[in-house]
């Protein structure tokens, strides 16, 4: 299964264990990390919330450009293990708190951003040298999955261990990743010279800006969306919506991965942004008909996500920075996504009807849609005809098999 995954090349198989351990690691302690934060804050039944999340997404953004600066001067495993390390440290300090307030909680989540920003580019950064532009879209789909799964499912804990136990596991589940470097890799463990890449080049490239503002466009609708819908949705549909979405996001995070690598990336995220705009315009006209019509777009919501969480945070910025440094794209490519989720704590939407607000969103998503029929596909068309002439003399052999069975 794993050969036909990734090739023939044994190479290939050894980088995606490093790759899978690293990202595997680092990502499951942060899915874990977020549901602890939710959890004090629910327990302490905290009213600054948004100062708490706003500490964690603006430390991860802050210290992602500060690590993909930092990283152009080291050695990149070195980097790597020292970032685990700083993880491992950072995630033991809540362990002894014995009341957490607002301001304690604050500053933990400034830290915890950090020791999870500033080695994130590089991570992946290393995702992408460690494997093929034509397989990219697959490794990522079944490593993020597993993370993303894997990560809730520890929230179990949270009814048996208290918080100081719960943030000794993270440190020692976070550590535990130094032992992903005992697996060598063909690779070179220096990053390869390339030429300096300044900030302000990379958002002068065309390529570049043309995802990247369909990217921030999507994360700006969406985030202004979630406050509308939230108080629109009942408890039960709301308790609904959590359970439909990342059931078909996980499930999509896989079709998308492996579609990726098939018909190319461009295609599959235009039909993100297609269909979750048709699911807005649904909302805004049909309103009126109950609550049934929100469980297409829960659906097609999560659907969406899916199909964005591969492309626009594992494989575009590494596909559109193969001769420049790939820390830097990554840094600048996330910045979207981490500042949606502290946009719907800090603007307040004024009142609007469902109609109204949808048909908005709705309007600027199609409008994102405009850009990318400009983008540049980034899987190479070489590596797309190669594999439709693979899969038809797959299929051809088999054709022939069948009729010589008959035959005989």
């Amino acid at each position: 299964m794993l050969q036909k995954i990734l090739g023939d090349s044994s190479a290939d198989r050894r980088s995606f264990f490093l790759v899978f351990g690293l990202i595997f690691n680092v990502f499951t302690w942060f899915f874990f990390l977020t549901s602890v934060i939710t959890e004090i804050i629910d327990n302490y039944e905290m009213t600054g919330a948004p100062v708490i999340w706003g500490a964690l997404y603006l430390s991860i953004v802050t210290f992602s450009i500060i690590g993909a600066v930092v990283s152009k001067q080291v050695n990149r495993i070195k980097f790597l293990k020292h970032w685990i390390l700083f993880g491992a440290i950072a995630s033991l300090l809540p362990a002894m708190i014995n009341d957490f307030t607002v301001t304690n909680l604050a500053v933990v989540s400034v830290i915890l951003g950090a020791s999870f920003g500033l080695g994130m580019p590089s991570c992946l950064a290393f995702f992408t040298e460690a494997t093929r532009v034509d397989n990219r879209g697959r490794v990522a789909a079944i490593t993020f999955l597993l993370a993303s799964l894997v990560g809730p499912l520890l929230t179990v804990t949270f009814d048996y261990l208290s918080f100081s136990i719960i943030f000794i596991i993270c440190a020692v589940w976070r550590g535990s990743g130094l032992l992903v470097h005992g697996i060598k890799s063909n690779k070179q463990e220096d990053s390869p010279e390339i030429p300096e890449t300044s900030f302000v080049s990379i958002l002068r490239s065309r390529p570049f800006l043309l995802y990247f503002g369909a990217w921030t466009m999507f994360c700006l609708v969406d985030a202004m969306e979630t406050q509308i819908v939230t108080n629109a949705l009942g408890v039960r549909l709301y308790e609904t919506m959590e359970i439909i979405e990342p059931i078909f996001a996980s499930v999509f995070i896989l079709v998308a991965g492996f579609m990726c690598d098939w018909i190319g990336r461009k295609k599959i995220v235009l039909s993100g942004f297609v269909s979750l705009g048709a699911a807005y315009a649904i909302i805004a006209f049909l309103n009126g008909l109950g609550d049934v019509i929100w469980y297409p777009y829960f659906v097609v919501d999560g659907a969406a996500w899916g199909i964005f969480y591969i492309t626009f945070v594992f494989i575009l910025w590494g596909d559109l920075s193969q001769h420049a440094h790939k820390e830097k794209y990554y840094a600048l490519g996330s910045v979207p996504f981490f500042l949606s989720y502290i946009i719907p704590y800090f603007v307040n939407l004024p009142s609007a009807d469902l109609t109204t607000a949808f048909s908005v969103a709705a309007f600027f998503l199609f409008l994102a849609v405009l850009p990318l029929i400009s983008a540049p596909e980034t899987l190479p068309e070489k590596k797309m005809e190669l594999r439709r002439l693979r899969s038809f003399a797959e299929e051809a052999q088999k054709t022939k098999e069948k009729y010589e069975r008959k035959l005989k």
